[in-house]
């Protein structure tokens, strides 16, 4: 008996924090201690009907935060002290769009309070012009440790992942008897073994190939930095800094709105990248394109990457003439929709099906995927495309 009432006890604590405690809830749950300490958390959040004021359609006080920045910090810590990471990060986000907290995150004791993810860093990257002097400082210590988690969980793959690529481009088909990489020579010879003789005869050789300290690629990442571009934008500026630390790739990184600014010299220190960028504003990805193509001395060597959900404001018709002017050269155009966690965004579906039709597939992906893409795009081999796509 103990048995059944404890799961069911704890099922209709977990609803009594769902529903929220209105009369008409059902559940007849009282709550104290900690559990009523994380419903005030639920509710100064939640329970607010148009987002802002805490009051439900009677008029009746259910909640919310006020405009004191005192009560929001008290809020900030609350939360993580009740729930794990992962949800603090979704609350926190919640309370930036219902409760319109992006001002209070200008002043530095609450950027102390807050958990710092993706979407924190998109946030003060979107208020950066706004920052005063006394926050910058702190705001670039939140957005540095964010980096630091991504560069951890990310850079190792990444260089692994294109390193291969690279050493297997390298490989050479007429090579020297001392750079036979017979292992795989065997293996692309199989069909010309001869039963007779028990032996394999080697009609096509391959190659180690030879290291070399030149620059054997160029990687061009071109990236949309209007406002609904954030994350990928925090990504993109990750994986730009590891990809540059390669010394056979010559990595260049972009941006744009209706301005092209290019950021290939802050390379060394992403967070430099990010608070170089501007989030927000219009899109002219023709104008990107235009300066991205006129920086390609190698196109066969060359791999550009479009970063955008693709609404285009400037000339569309000359967007596509210069996608199919790169891939004619010999580019490899890859074009991301979004670098993110979140999967695929709203996108310009007519910019989408056009890029495909030009062999340039438009899709979004993961920054777990990314590595991969880079990889196959080097070796010039087909994309692996998610399905979700």
């Amino acid at each position: 008996m103990s048995h059944t009432a404890a799961p069911a006890d704890e099922r209709l604590r977990r609803w009594r924090l769902v529903l929220g405690g209105a009369a008409a809830e059902g559940t007849g749950r009282a709550l104290s201690g900690t559990d009523a300490a994380m419903d005030a958390a639920l509710a100064a959040l939640y329970d607010s009907r148009d987002g802002r004021d805490g009051r439900d359609g009677g008029g009746e006080r259910r909640g919310g935060l006020g405009g004191s920045a005192p009560s929001v910090a008290r809020w900030l810590g609350d939360i993580r002290s009740y729930f794990p990471s992962s949800v603090v990060q979704v609350m926190q986000r919640d309370a930036i769009d219902r409760l319109g907290l992006a001002a209070l995150l200008l002043e530095p004791e609450m950027l102390e309070a807050v958990e710092p993810d993706v979407h924190l860093v998109g946030t003060l990257l979107s208020l950066n012009k706004a920052l005063p002097e006394t926050t910058r400082e702190t705001a670039r210590a939140v957005v540095r440790k964010v980096v630091a988690d991504l560069e951890a969980r990310l850079a190792t793959r990444t260089r692994a992942t294109v390193t291969g690529a690279l050493d297997r481009t390298a490989r050479i088909s007429r090579p020297r008897h001392r750079d036979i990489d017979w292992d795989r020579t065997l293996r692309a010879n199989l069909k010309h073994y001869l039963p007779e003789h028990r032996t394999v005869v080697p009609e096509r050789l391959i190659g180690h190939g030879r290291a070399s300290r030149a620059v054997r690629k160029e990687v061009v990442l071109c990236i949309d930095q209007s406002g609904s571009m954030a994350a990928s934008v925090v990504y993109a500026s990750v994986f730009g800094a590891v990809l540059a630390s390669l010394q056979a790739v010559a990595t260049r990184l972009v941006v744009f709105d209706t301005a092209v600014v290019d950021l290939t010299d802050a390379l060394d220190d992403p967070v430099d990248v990010l608070f170089g960028t501007r989030l927000g504003g219009g899109t002219d990805i023709n104008r990107a394109l235009a300066y991205c193509q006129s920086r390609i001395t190698r196109p066969a060597d060359t791999v550009v990457v479009l970063i955008s959900d693709l609404y285009e404001g400037g000339i569309r018709d000359e967007m596509l003439k210069r996608v199919a002017a790169m891939k004619a050269s010999g580019v490899q155009f890859v074009a991301l929709l979004a670098l993110s966690d979140e999967g695929a965004p709203a996108y310009d579906r007519d910019h989408a099906a056009a890029l495909a039709a030009l062999g340039a597939p438009a899709f979004a992906c993961t920054p777990d995927l990314f590595p991969e893409v880079m990889a196959a795009a080097l070796e010039k081999r087909p994309l692996p495309i998610p399905d979700t796509a």
